[in-house]
């Protein structure tokens, strides 16, 4: 999965901000994920319904970090959630 691919978020995800991270829980596993601030943010833009490309371009100017480790951070997170069911390929 990478930032210019579509992508759905599960509607068994709620999410909580406790201090600085955010926590995911997916009700449909009863697993617990917790999201560093960067993480949180794109996990909120996605919410909102921008798509990966969109959000990352908005963290750019939100976190001082370079294009190339963002997106390679963000491909990362992005594979992490589709492996554990917090979001399928699709629009």
């Amino acid at each position: 999965m990478t930032l210019n691919d579509p992508i759905r978020l599960s509607s068994d995800v709620v999410t909580r901000e406790v201090g600085e991270e955010t926590m995911l829980l997916d009700l449909a596993s009863g697993t617990y994920f917790g999201l560093d601030p960067v993480g949180g943010r794109f996990w909120q833009l996605l919410e909102e319904g921008k798509p990966p490309r969109a959000a990352r371009d908005v963290l750019l100017g939100e976190f001082e970090v370079t294009e190339a480790q963002l997106d390679s951070d963000l491909e990362a997170l992005l594979a992490d959630f589709a492996a554990n069911g917090l979001v399928t390929a699709g629009a």
